[in-house]
């Protein structure tokens, strides 16, 4: 390739990494004024109108760049980007794949010098984060988890690659994972990240003093982890804890309703980890907790410094961190019981075990709250309504072939899909196929696409069926909470037993089994017990409201003492 057009390519590349679709455009017509007949330009061109959303132009470049040069690499990039954009899966995918397949093949020929490598290899990351994100949608995380962990590799700096290598692990949670696998896996992390973290030598170790408790979240908005962030913003001991809170993410109208009580509240939004790190330290916060682990926008990188001297990790995120820094992981005797060694060992954290739940569901800060159905839908139907409104990348082929084989024992039931999968047309048709693949009946299938009433829609809904390994959370409390029993599986670590803690915590334990076998047995029992599903309908909410599941006073007594018991270890240890 021309050197000098080689240069204008790196020079647009620069840009778009940098998010600057108007030097984007500037190279793009010196590219055309070199090689006027060339198709470069156009593509540059092409994508910098992707990025500014105009979706016509970029299809119109689009289309006369592949129709004179049909494997133009960049041309069908952001072919691949339009239909990513417009949810396309059934063509954004396999033209992504291919992509894929033909850079790295390219790249693997040219020695890592050739400027025309690091050319190939801009188009590869981003065709492979618009891959990872398409196959997410599609419920296929294996598939992401494969994309995240080459780009970790391949990623330039250290901030990139712990960033990806961070998805990367929240990614494998969809699927089983062996415990000494998830903690080793965990581990590199660390090793990715870096940091030097405060040491805190000044620390007064005074076991009984007035705690300053910080909270740290990108996810003080609407958001799953929001539905229980109120009782730690609202029910703490004032006279024993001062709370402050160090948000990361957007802000709507459930932030502003979050920090309206008597908090110390810091915005973070645009600050690197490492000042973040100092303004936390800068308040003298004693006991640290982080809210995202290694999920979306996380602020892991931010833990790494130790901004605090004690650092707690849950309630946003179901595994551990790997990050060094971060000294307890919260969880319950549910999630992770007193002598189960085995679970506690996949984790780097000392674990904190609550009593009761390990996290409170007060969903009212959130959003106002519909009434339950008091009603089963079976006694107007005349058939039993199954359901799911998990998140369906959660849904394994193997829970699939449960839900089935309840389908198939219990007479003229049906299932209720509602999934962001079923918002967007190749999404459904994906689904279609995957159901039909493992000899679903579809016409017992409904599938449903995410709205804003998605709660009320749980009147629809017998009997809600949860998934495994990866438990629902929100989606659990809140079918609870309007009325739904929900069948759920035991299984060998803390993200496997999210939803058995919520249910023992809802009063519910009978709704928990601990095999394949008996999550089916389960299901068809109570699917051909109309009496029964109409028990759970009328009284399952008051049952819930009662329960420790939304006890707010009893959790933060029961949070605040663990809080109290980790300071005075710290103190006995002298810092």
């Amino acid at each position: 390739m021309n050197h000098e057009k080689l240069n204008w390519l790196k020079l647009a590349n620069k840009f778009a990494t940098d998010g600057d679709p108007k030097g984007m455009r500037a190279c793009a017509k010196e590219l055309w004024q070199l090689d006027p007949s060339g198709m470069d330009g156009a593509a540059v061109m092409a994508e910098a109108a992707l990025y500014t959303g105009d979706l016509d132009e970029a299809r119109d470049l689009v289309e006369e760049i592949l129709k004179a040069q049909p494997r133009h690499l960049r041309g069908r990039l952001v072919q691949g980007g339009i239909w990513s954009q417009e949810f396309v899966l059934d063509k954004a995918i396999p033209c992504l794949k291919g992509l894929v397949a033909e850079c790295s093949q390219r790249q693997a020929a040219l020695s890592p010098e050739d400027d025309y490598h690091g050319a190939l290899g801009y188009i590869l990351v981003k065709a492979r984060g618009w891959l990872t994100d398409a196959l997410y949608l599609a419920a296929d995380p294996e598939g992401a988890v494969k994309e995240l962990l080459a780009l970790a590799k391949s990623a330039d700096t250290s901030e990139e690659q712990a960033d990806y290598y961070s998805k990367y692990l929240f990614m494998r949670n969809y699927r089983e994972q062996g415990v000494r696998d998830s903690y080793l896996a965990a581990k590199k992390y660390a090793e990715i990240q870096g940091t030097v973290p405060y040491r805190h030598a000044e620390v007064a170790c005074l076991p009984e003093k007035k705690l300053r408790i910080g909270y740290l979240s990108p996810d003080f908005r609407e958001h799953a982890v929001s539905y229980f962030l109120a009782p730690l913003l609202r029910n703490f001991d004032s006279g024993k804890f001062s709370v402050y809170c160090y948000s990361t993410g957007r802000v709507d109208n459930v932030t502003k309703r979050l920090r309206s009580g008597p908090l110390n509240w810091r915005d973070l939004r645009g600050r690197s980890p490492r000042t973040a790190a100092r303004l936390i330290a800068e308040d003298g916060i004693d006991i640290l907790v982080e809210l995202s682990g290694h999920t979306q926008n996380s602020t892991l990188p931010i833990a790494a410094y130790r901004p605090a001297p004690v650092q707690i990790a849950g309630i946003g995120y179901t595994n551990t961190t790997g990050v060094p820094a971060i000294d307890y992981f919260l969880s319950d005797e549910t999630c992770l019981p007193s002598g189960d060694e085995v679970a506690a060992s996949g984790f780097t954290e000392r674990i904190i075990r609550l009593p009761h739940s390990h996290l409170c569901y007060a969903p009212g800060f959130v959003r106002e709250l519909p009434e339950a159905g008091s009603e089963a839908p079976v006694h107007r139907n005349g058939y039993v309504t199954f359901g799911s409104f998990n998140n369906f990348a959660k849904a394994t082929d193997e829970m699939l072939l449960l839900w089935r084989g309840i389908l198939d024992q219990v007479r003229d039931s049906k299932l209720v899909i509602k999934s962001k999968i079923c918002s967007i047309p190749s999404g459904q048709q994906l689904l279609r196929e995957r159901l039909k693949r493992l000899n679903f009946e579809l016409a017992r299938v409904e599938l449903r696409p995410y709205s804003p009433d998605y709660m009320e829609q749980y009147r629809d809904i017998d009997i809600a069926l949860d998934t495994a390994p990866y438990n629902g959370g929100a989606t659990t409390c809140e079918a609870l909470f309007m009325g739904v029993p929900v069948i759920t599986l035991r299984g060998r670590s803390h993200a496997s037993r999210f939803g058995a803690s919520i249910l023992v915590n809802a009063g519910v334990e009978e709704l928990v089994v601990e095999n394949d076998l008996n999550y089916v047995r389960r299901a068809v029992q109570l699917g051909n017990s109309p009496k029964l599903i109409g028990a759970y309908h009328s009284g399952l909410r008051a049952n819930v409201l009662k329960s420790p599941l939304m006890d707010a006073e009893g959790y933060m007594k029961e949070l605040e003492a663990a809080y109290r018991t980790v300071w005075r270890k710290f103190c006995e240890s002298d810092g």
